[in-house]
């Protein structure tokens, strides 16, 4: 094949020019994903991070839908120090201040709960004030209510519905805010530590993988873990030739028409030519069908979550995210850009202070740490904030607290100074009082990829986008840096932004296609995970319940110049640096671009992600 295969000509993590310590940063960050999965037990049994933030967030605007009340979506603002409840605690090397939001969590089970026991009144809620709707209609709408149900009241078991926290589980936990120092093996640091500059990282994710003899067990078991049938050779084989886009185009004009018969016919002829381990259009139309399917049957409510299903643990997605970031630049320059700004910035600071909005797993940290380790005089103190949606159970902050416990392990291996605290919140709901941040320190604010989940004013009236700008304007940082999804399918009008969407996405399968084999298990379980989550969201969710809101990097120029920032020029250094790499390391059609003060990549002329730093005004 044209394109750059693992097996053929792997991606290096080694370029002319490229230092060794940009290298072991890398590699610091895919060994740190490594220590995670070491943890795989633990794993299996926790869902994804952000789709549980955003799956409570449904949850809670679906059950006031069904009530007929209105989604009280901007209720904490504005509200007073004892009218939100707070949780704090201490753990071992450092203090963990945790801010939680009002018990929404306990509505919601309260809610559950009265539904349990009238099971054959769901119907009769969501026919209240609309006409008759058909048995099949109502059957399909009461199954749905079931599966959400049932994903509240299930017991535990070996994989936990990925959408919410058993209810049981929780209850039995509710007073246990302790999480034990789970002791990883001592060689998953001395990995990090030890580091003796061999870049074959790369290599050895697809290791034996590509063997002809074992491409149909490789079959077999993607048609195990997602749920399909193996296809004949007739049918892997059809000559058949069919237009995916034109039957794309016609089923969602046909959606948007309320056309129900025509769009069924078409999605059957769409699920019959399309598959998850296809090329990359038939994949493309596989998660596109969902979307339409999900919209076509009027379920919006929770449609972000289902996709990522209960055979899916926290350990597969990071095996995904691993996959990812070795074949695809885009995070990697990102944070190559970003920390090496941020220690051209503190390069004599004594306190550095990161509040991170957005922080997830923790992935940009490892290299920087270990960077700060090597501060001639020593390192500084580093204070890292991380900032996340609340997860929905009764631990909101517990896997923040899990990638803090993380960081705080290197830090201590590696002899940096720290302190860690976690928030878990509405990111519009929080106040400059929680971040504790101190005179004597230089502050950065970092945010990468994770501000189109917020809000904007097409959906409540009150800003929560220019809200948190504000908030980071009142920081006052010596630095913020932005990182953005290029993305033009925040349309209100479905067609517009069905068409957009499509355009978008088909350059990821692309990218996907051409940098990974095909039958790659992890390629297709990130592929499913995460591209066919967000593509179901933006196809079937409208209001609140579209969290996938993304904008052009111009518009958020836009944005935050209104807010009271100002760019800040790019160093020539950097970008060259970012630039030779990606040329030198990556596949040819990967792109790397200065427009204005941003650094815009993409892949074949489509810009994808673009990230600037900002400064107060």
């Amino acid at each position: 094949m044209d394109g750059l295969k693992f097996n053929q000509s792997p991606v290096s993590l080694r370029s002319e020019g490229d230092s060794p310590s940009d290298s072991e940063s890398f590699s610091t960050t895919l060994k740190f994903i490594s220590e995670m999965l070491m943890e795989e037990e633990d794993l299996e049994r926790k869902s994804l991070m952000l789709k549980d933030s955003l799956a409570l967030q449904a949850a809670e605007k679906s059950f006031y839908d069904v009530l007929g009340q209105n989604y009280p979506s901007d209720k904490n603002s504005g509200e007073s120090e004892s009218e939100s409840s707070s949780f704090q605690t201490s753990f071992s090397g450092s203090s963990v201040n945790t801010i939680l939001v009002q018990d929404s969590v306990s509505e919601v089970q309260s809610v559950v709960n009265k539904f349990r026991g009238r099971t054959g009144e769901e119907s009769s809620f969501f026919s209240k004030g609309k006409a008759q709707i058909s048995e099949q209609e109502r059957f399909e709408r009461n199954l749905l209510e079931y599966n959400l149900l049932n994903g509240l009241g299930r017991k535990k078991n070996n994989q936990r519905e990925r959408g919410y926290d058993d209810q049981e589980e929780g209850r039995r936990n509710k007073h246990s805010a302790v999480f034990g120092d789970d002791s990883e093996p001592i060689e998953m640091f001395d990995k990090v530590l030890l580091y003796d500059g061999d870049n074959d990282e790369t290599n050895g994710l697809y290791k034996g993988k590509l063997n002809g003899g074992t491409e149909k067990l490789q079959r077999n078991e993607q048609a195990r873990r997602f749920g399909k049938t193996s296809r004949s050779k007739k049918q892997e084989h059809k000559a058949e030739m069919v237009d995916l886009w034109t039957l794309l185009s016609q089923c969602a004009q046909a959606v948007a028409g309320y056309d129900q018969r025509t769009a069924t016919d078409l999605l059957k002829q769409i699920r019959q030519h399309s598959s998850p381990c296809g090329d990359p259009t038939q994949r493309l139309a596989h998660y596109f069908a969902d979307g339409l399917e999900v919209r076509l049957t009027g379920t919006r409510a929770a449609s972000y979550s289902p996709l990522v299903s209960n055979e899916m643990s926290s350990a597969d997605i990071l095996r995904g995210h691993r996959v990812y970031i070795t074949a695809c630049p885009f995070l990697r320059m990102s944070f190559c850009l970003a920390n090496r700004t941020i220690r051209k910035l503190a390069q004599n600071a004594k306190r550095i202070h990161i509040i991170d909005f957005g922080i997830q797993y923790g992935f940009q940290w490892p290299g920087l740490i270990q960077r700060l380790s090597r501060t001639p005089g020593g390192p500084p103190k580093l204070r890292i904030t991380g900032v996340e949606l609340p997860q929905p159970g009764f631990r909101p902050f517990e896997r923040v607290v899990e990638t803090k416990r993380r960081l705080e392990k290197y830090c201590k291996r590696f002899g940096v100074p720290s302190e860690f605290n976690v928030i878990a919140q509405k990111w519009e709901t929080i106040r400059y009082e929680d971040l504790n941040i101190g005179g004597d320190e230089i502050v950065v604010v970092n945010c990468m990829y994770r501000m189109k989940h917020i809000p904007d004013e097409t959906v409540v009236m009150r800003n929560p986008r220019d809200t948190v700008l504000k908030l980071i304007r009142r920081i006052n940082p010596a630095l913020f840096i932005h990182g953005v999804c290029n993305g033009t399918y925040n349309a209100p009008f479905f067609a517009t932004r069905f068409r957009e969407v499509l355009f978008h996405y088909s350059s990821l399968f692309d990218m996907f296609d051409t940098t990974v084999p095909r039958e790659d298990e992890y390629r297709i379980l990130f592929e499913k995970a995460i591209y066919g989550r967000d593509i179901v969201n933006v196809i079937a969710c409208e209001g609140l319940e579209r969290v996938e809101r993304p904008e052009t990097y111009k518009q958020w120029q836009v944005r935050n110049t209104r807010a009271g920032f100002k760019q800040v020029p790019l160093d020539r250094e950097i970008f060259e640096k970012v630039r030779n790499t990606v040329s030198s390391s990556y596949h040819k059609d990967f792109v790397v671009e200065q427009h204005g003060q941003w650094l815009v990549q993409g892949w074949k002329g489509r810009r994808t992600y673009a990230i600037s730093c900002w400064k107060p005004a």
